[in-house]
């Protein structure tokens, strides 16, 4: 099955926020690619909770390490960091790409980042804030590939239910 992008969380820490991205994937149809070790189990009742009744619409992937996923996994990446130069409202992103995003408090490490450095985008923020959280990421960096191509498979348009217009 095709998946319109994917998303990586390389040793995500935070199971909250990788329920809430799970939700954002499984909204969009996007695939959800974990790459351990984690900072949680997969059976975390917070992460259960954060992804709603959402799960059975996810696909997801599971890799023991990062060494892992890369052997399994072709590409093209992009890689989401603070310490990138280009932004990534600029960059074009191809039919199934996987967007890289690091583990909470320190992001991705720079011996990755500088090996793909071209590959490497940045959301906007102020100088003084060091990050966003990443559940807020992924979704900035979802919905702008998602636009770039029209927003395939999704519903734009919703309706009142209870009332009539």
């Amino acid at each position: 099955m095709e998946y319109p992008y994917h998303i990586v969380l390389i040793e995500p820490e935070i199971a909250p926020n990788t329920g809430n991205i799970a939700r954002t994937c499984a909204a969009t149809g996007c695939a959800l690619h974990l790459v351990g070790p984690m900072g949680f189990t997969i059976d975390d009742k917070k992460l259960k909770r954060a992804g709603l009744d959402y799960w059975h619409l996810l696909p997801i992937f599971y890799y023991d390490s990062t060494p892992e996923f890369f052997e399994k996994n072709r590409g093209p990446f992009f890689y989401f960091s603070t310490k990138a130069a280009k932004n990534y409202a600029e960059v074009v992103y191809p039919d199934g790409a996987y967007l890289v995003f690091g583990p909470e408090t320190r992001g991705l490490p720079e011996e990755l980042l500088a090996r793909n450095y071209e590959q490497c985008v940045r959301i906007p923020m102020r100088e003084q804030a060091r990050s966003l959280n990443l559940g807020n990421s992924v979704a900035i960096a979802v919905y702008e590939a998602l636009r770039q191509k029209g927003f395939p498979g999704l519903l734009e348009e919703g309706r009142l239910t209870r009332f009539a217009l």
